[in-house]
């Protein structure tokens, strides 16, 4: 009678697999890079999720980083923002757009934060992306400093002189257009 039972538990095995389907997936991909990708396209969002962007961009996956960042920008994450600035400063995933970052950073600064506030300022006292005008360019690399970023300090430290925190290399992009 056992050896009756086990070939039928064993053809009986695929008949309740099917029936468990029903209940979703059972063990899923819960943190590779992947499924946060897959979870980001779905809409979600999270400290952890807009973590990974980071990692996904310096992994070279800026396409990846981009749904991340984007998604965690709209959903107020200034730090997002920033980061959606950074690639579209660089043309990393998408065109390279000054407008694009320099929107982005507006975006980070009106919402308060220090980076945005100290790129937007910087992309004023420019006219990188945006209408150039020094003096609030100024004002908010001040405001960045008062909140206590380091890069902000140094630059007014320096005269608000630019060349303290750009790299020679940079200087092609930001020259005058005309």
């Amino acid at each position: 009678m056992r050896h009756f039972l086990i070939p039928l538990c064993i053809c009986a095995a695929p008949v309740l697999a099917d029936d468990l389907s029903d209940y979703g997936t059972l063990n899923p991909d819960e943190m590779t890079w992947q499924s946060i990708v897959q979870r980001a396209e779905d809409g979600e969002t999270g400290m952890v999720i807009c973590s990974m962007g980071y990692a996904l961009t310096k992994s070279g996956d800026h396409t990846s980083a981009r749904t991340l960042f984007q998604n965690c920008a709209d959903d107020g994450y200034t730090g997002a923002m920033t980061w959606m600035s950074q690639l579209d400063n660089n043309g990393l995933g998408a065109e390279y757009s000054p407008d694009a970052a320099a929107a982005w950073d507006r975006r980070a600064a009106e919402a308060g934060d220090p980076v945005g506030k100290f790129n937007h300022g910087i992309n004023l006292m420019r006219g990188h992306g945006i209408a150039q005008d020094e003096g609030l360019g100024r004002q908010l690399v001040a405001e960045a400093a008062a909140d206590g970023l380091p890069i902000a300090r140094r630059l007014q430290a320096a005269g608000y002189d630019l060349d303290e925190v750009t790299p020679d290399a940079d200087n092609w992009k930001y020259a005058p257009l005309f």
